[in-house]
């Protein structure tokens, strides 16, 4: 016969909490495994994530910072309505040929995205013969008037230093002003960022269940706790963009590496990260005598195939096999979010060869095609701009809070060990 149901209570409790005590050792030991993890990756990665991460947060803002920075260059006055009439294409491209760099060659250009800015060419030097080849110009054009408003060195070769502030803030966050390699290396800190991050919100879970306490400050607390909380707190927060904002990072300088990860769950078709267009496209060969059509010819075969969105970037042909590239973005029709179009034109026929819609095709490519609007926040506008910006300005305020109470620990630890060492000398006679 079994005992009354009361009797075994009291039994029952101590084995349920024997049972809770002993999971929360063991939840408590691994916390502390990866409170080491979380630690030894700030400390060695933190000062690096803070620098990019900050200029990536400026970054957000690199078209406005242009107009800010150089006004006398990318900004233009607008002409009362009246008497506002824009230059055709090809008076604008007639006015950048003519101040144009010795030995350089059209590369791209930038549509104006608001009324009062202008016209942005990029050319490069491509002439051996030359002390400057390899450097890139930008030559801003008023599209009003069709004058060029003034040339500016934008991107000296291999060298960083005597930069615009915008260029050398745009390195500096790629590839920390190491080239190719500081690319690389950039890739794999946003990768072991993505890790410390992950390690950190594992540290943050509270274990007793009281996430109201791990979401917010504690009133009138030291400054030891605030130190505590605002580490704790920004880090969550935080976390929401920093963690795609660092796949994005991985995947624009490490596209390679991460197509092969998004290849084993679903076929891709882009590119890469810079190319959503194939790149085995080419234009076909002319006939004899027949020459390249002209920039102003392909924007209206464009605009009349597909108008819908505004016109972003066009891309000169790189030798004569390659193709004009025309850009589109806000085309509402393909993604509210991603509504970027890519449409590639034979530089001799104007015969539109390819067009990609970025959000489309595949899963793997929609997944590729979200991370650039993700990286820099333009997926949701200026909301997802902001986010992204105050994202990149928690990256050193969590290195300076993460330092700042290892420190705290530290001093905590060797007052205590003083502490120890000194008690059994003050017991001896």
């Amino acid at each position: 016969m079994h005992p009354p149901l009361d009797d075994d209570a009291p039994v029952l409790d101590r084995i349920t909490t024997a049972h809770s005590n002993g999971r929360l050792a063991r939840l408590t030991a691994r916390r502390k495994l990866w409170l080491d993890v979380h630690l030894y990756l700030g400390l060695i990665l933190g000062a690096i994530l803070a620098v990019v991460g900050f200029t990536g947060g400026i970054m957000v803002f690199y078209q406005e910072m242009q107009a800010v920075v150089n006004p006398e260059l990318a900004v233009v006055s607008t002409p009362p309505e009246d008497r506002k009439q824009l230059h055709g294409l090809e008076d604008i491209v007639a006015a950048a040929e003519s101040a144009k760099p010795q030995g350089s060659r059209f590369f791209k250009v930038y549509y104006p995205r608001k009324p009062d800015i202008a016209y942005k060419f990029l050319y490069y030097v491509r002439d051996e013969n030359l002390a400057n080849n390899g450097d890139g110009y930008y030559i801003f054009v008023d599209p009003y008037s069709a004058r060029v408003q003034g040339i500016q060195l934008w991107h000296p070769k291999e060298r960083y230093w005597g930069r615009p502030v915008v260029s050398f803030l745009m390195q500096l966050h790629w590839c920390l002003l190491l080239g190719k390699t500081g690319g690389m290396l950039n890739g794999i800190i946003a990768a072991l960022s993505i890790i410390s991050l992950l390690t950190g919100l594992i540290v943050w879970w509270p274990l007793t269940g009281k996430f109201k306490q791990a979401l917010t400050f504690k009133r009138n607390g030291s400054t030891v706790r605030f130190n505590f909380d605002l580490h704790k707190t920004v880090g969550f927060y935080s976390a929401i963009v920093l963690l795609p904002v660092l796949f994005s990072g991985i995947y624009m300088n490490l596209p390679e590496q991460v197509n092969v990860l998004v290849k084993l769950f679903s076929p891709v078709n882009r590119a890469n990260a810079f190319n959503a267009l194939p790149l085995e496209i080419h234009s076909r060969p002319p006939q004899a005598g027949r020459q390249a059509i002209n920039v102003s010819a392909v924007e209206a075969i464009v605009q009349e195939r597909y108008p819908a969105g505004r016109l972003w970037m066009l891309n000169a042909p790189k030798d004569r096999q390659d193709v004009y590239k025309v850009m589109k973005k806000d085309v509402t029709e393909v993604s509210r979010f991603t509504g970027y179009r890519d449409i590639a034109v034979d530089q001799y026929s104007g015969e539109i060869l390819n067009v990609y819609d970025r959000g489309t095709g595949s899963i793997g490519d929609v997944f590729l095609d979200w991370q650039w609007p993700l990286h820099s926040g333009h997926a949701f506008g200026w909301a997802g701009r902001i986010l992204v910006f105050l994202s990149g300005l928690a990256c050193p305020m969590l290195y300076v809070t993460g330092v700042i109470r290892w420190l705290q620990k530290r001093k905590a630890h060797n007052i205590k060990t003083a502490g120890c060492s000194r008690q059994p000398q003050a017991n001896n006679p």
